[in-house]
């Protein structure tokens, strides 16, 4: 493993070790060790949520497939007809580099009319590293991104993880190379049914991203940059190949299951790392000095 990648695994590590020790001791935390976690999703509406769906405008919500009920965030095609590869997605209004992204989600319900086949049944996902949503093109299926991957059990006593990485426009460093694959299975068990799952990733910009289900980590890999296939109607402009890729928006996919989300959580690790500073934190691991705020009178550290 090249140094770089040794680095950013060690730092990976770190923040998982971190939040499980600051868990147990939340108490004692002080201003600077707190963890400021953002939810995106506010548990009322779709406030700061764009939705693209594929034929259809940036911001039109297409048969109201995505919508909050029950202070739930749901996936639904109940006013479908047909699916008719309507890949929809749902972009956040911010874009992040470094980041732990909380899901909890459940797979409920059977697939939408005329769904684009089996492979779709309780398939979902997260879209991380896209470009803005606005570059996408009126029929492009899929961000440029790196795709999280939600697959449920389908009860037929046949393994099927969770948490996989696809690469729609985009290619990774896995076990020391670029995958080859458009699809990488994680370590996961396979949960069958509608329970609740509790997704969580470690984005490390350019570097490092890992996977965990519920506690267990079980997929890591590094490198994202720009390059593969599996997308459509795109801009060539916005893939440049074998460029890496720091950061950029979040979506949660529509991809003809319906799911529902009851929690979507970010905690920054990008920040003011001046100790001297007001809004210093601990956890942060990728300095943004412009960031800093500072009491009257206090100067920056050198």
């Amino acid at each position: 493993m090249n140094p770089q990648l040794t680095r950013i695994t060690r730092a990976g590590r770190c923040i998982f070790l971190l939040a499980a020790l600051s868990a147990g001791s939340a108490a004692a935390q002080t201003s600077a060790e707190k963890e400021e976690w953002i939810s995106l999703f506010n548990g009322r509406d779709l406030d700061g949520w764009t939705p693209k769906i594929a034929g259809h405008a940036l911001g039109d919500n297409f048969a109201n497939t995505f919508r909050v009920e029950d202070g739930l965030l749901k996936v639904n095609y109940d006013q479908y007809e047909s699916f008719g590869k309507k890949f929809g997605h749902l972009f956040y209004k911010d874009p992040f580099s470094y980041y732990r992204l909380v899901m909890e989600y459940r797979f409920v319900g059977e697939q939408a009319p005329h769904g684009p086949g089996v492979w779709a049944l309780r398939n979902s996902g997260a879209m991380l590293h896209s470009p803005h949503p606005r570059t996408m093109g009126l029929n492009q299926d899929f961000p440029i991104s790196v795709e999280v991957q939600f697959l449920g059990g389908l009860s037929d006593g046949k393994a099927r993880s969770t948490m996989n990485l696809c690469t729609p426009g985009t290619d990774v460093v896995y076990e020391g190379s670029i995958y080859p694959e458009h699809c990488l299975s994680s370590a996961s068990k396979t949960f069958d049914g509608d329970q609740w799952i509790r997704a969580e990733v470690l984005v490390l910009g350019s570097g490092q991203i890992t996977h965990v289900v519920n506690g267990e980590e079980v997929l890591e890999y590094a490198l994202p940059q720009f390059g593969g296939g599996a997308v459509a109607d795109f801009d060539p402009a916005d893939k440049p190949d074998g460029k890496l890729i720091e950061g950029g928006y979040i979506s949660l996919q529509s991809e003809s299951h319906p799911i529902e989300f009851r929690k979507v959580e970010l905690l920054n690790l990008a920040g003011c790392m001046d100790n001297t500073a007001s809004n210093y934190k601990r956890y942060y691991v990728k300095s943004q000095p412009e960031s800093c705020v500072y009491a009257k009178g206090v100067k920056p550290a050198k």
